[in-house]
């Protein structure tokens, strides 16, 4: 077998998978991966992907035909700052495993959680070329350092929006690194059958039995964690908002962030106290359901990043509340108001009166997956990664080799081009 003949050896592409979002959106991805003819997919499913009290969404991949090579158990029980920083560092170990196990040319990343910073991590210092999905956002919650800090490690980028793509060059990331553009659920959502069947939304969970063919919400929450303290208050506040429209809704329990266990908790205080007849909780859904209900919904509210990005696709309202999302992009489906009763139900009067808004194709055409498998197939790892600006003129005058994908900083005399001469400074501040 050569690498240059007709059996050339496929590459090895290992998709982490760390909570069901992350599956809605690589699934598309993972699909070309596994349908390419130069690439072989490995995947590993972690964090709430493995955990029964999520419902093991590892079990919807499964179920789909996508390979799982490896499970396994990361999350420290308490949902506390300490328990996620702990967190991260088992998951550093346990991923090393696996990697030295499976053995893959390139780790591919998403988002901005922070199993994902510690998959990334332990890819970085065991050399392994790791690509990035969705680099270069905005957004609150620790998730605003942990997205950046994973760009930082990455080799290659797969940015959903073209500001982020420029955000990702202003980070210093190299412009031919960034390897295409667009948000790969936007695929998921182009080609599904958005028909919502009852038993989707009511044959699991609990609560009150929704009428789909009629109006509903719904809602998403989860704990912004650089405002560790404030969830509970805040959940008060979009519960009472709720409360007075009585329209019924479909809730989503949250992530496992710092903080999750108050918000659950206050759902569940306000359930039994007040018994409403118009709310439904359920855990997980499928990524096609989820983007099913999220289509039919008549708003949606609450923080999620679906509601900025997929909900935009179906034109779906959105009341974004909070700032676990504040600097994302966002289209004109989508209302911003802060976590008090009266602005959330404002905003939710407004933008059911509204009504749906036009598609919005701000985070991706529909075609994206394939464009990334393509690129994970014609891609060259490397393994140093560099500053790109920072070698932005070549002092020599030489014309810059492309070598391992990126623009060689390294002229022929083996001398760096760097912009000024630092030395010089240096020096000049120790006379």
């Amino acid at each position: 077998m050569t690498q240059n003949g007709p059996h050339k050896k496929r590459r090895k592409v290992c998709v982490v998978l760390v909570d069901r979002a992350n599956f809605g959106r690589l699934k598309p991805v993972m699909e070309a991966i596994r349908d390419h003819p130069e690439l072989e997919l490995q995947s590993i499913a972690a964090g709430t992907m493995v955990l029964e009290r999520f419902g093991r969404p590892v079990e919807l991949v499964k179920a789909s035909g996508l390979a799982v090579n490896g499970e396994i158990y990361t999350e420290l029980e308490g949902s506390t700052p300490n328990s996620m920083a702990k967190s991260v560092g088992f998951a550093t170990v346990e991923f090393a495993s696996e990697y030295q196990r499976l053995k893959p040319e390139v780790v591919l990343l998403i988002g901005d959680r922070y199993e994902a910073l510690a998959a990334a991590i332990s890819a970085a210092y065991m050399n392994l070329c790791i690509a990035h999905l969705q680099g270069g956002e905005v957004s609150g919650s620790i998730d605003e350092s942990a997205r950046h800090a994973i760009s930082k490690f990455a080799h290659f980028h797969f940015p959903a929006t073209a500001r982020a793509r420029d955000y990702l060059v202003r980070m210093g990331e190299a412009p031919e690194a960034i390897l295409a553009v667009g948000c790969p659920s936007s695929d998921l959502a182009r080609r599904l059958d958005r028909k919502l069947a009852s038993e989707v939304v009511n044959g699991a969970g609990s609560g009150a039995v929704l009428d789909v063919t009629k109006p509903f919400l719904l809602v998403v929450f989860h704990p912004t964690t650089t405002t560790y303290g404030s969830e509970q208050g805040q959940m008060e506040e979009l519960l009472a908002a709720l409360d007075r429209e009585r329209m019924q809704t479909l809730l989503l329990w949250p992530n496992i962030d710092a903080g999750a266990d108050h918000i659950s908790k206050t759902v569940r205080i306000f359930r039994d106290r007040n018994a409403p007849d118009w709310l439904r909780t359920i855990t997980n859904l499928t990524p096609e359901n989820y983007l099913r209900v999220l289509a039919a919904a008549s708003c949606a509210v609450g923080n999620s990043s679906s509601f900025v990005r997929d909900a935009g696709y179906f034109g779906t309202p959105v009341v974004l509340v909070g700032g676990r999302q504040e600097g994302r992009e966002f289209d004109t489906h989508v209302v911003p108001v802060a976590p008090r009763r009266e602005e959330i139900g404002s905003a939710l009067v407004y933008q059911r009166t509204h009504g749906r808004y036009e598609a919005s194709t701000l985070y991706g055409d529909g075609h994206v997956a394939g464009r990334i498998a393509d690129a994970l197939a014609r891609l060259t790892p490397y393994t140093q990664k560099r500053l790109q600006y920072i070698y932005a003129r070549n002092q020599m005058g030489n014309e810059r080799a492309v070598v391992n994908g990126h623009a060689n900083p390294w002229n022929r005399d083996g001398a760096r081009g760097v912009e000024g001469d630092p030395a010089q400074e240096h020096r000049a501040g120790l006379r």
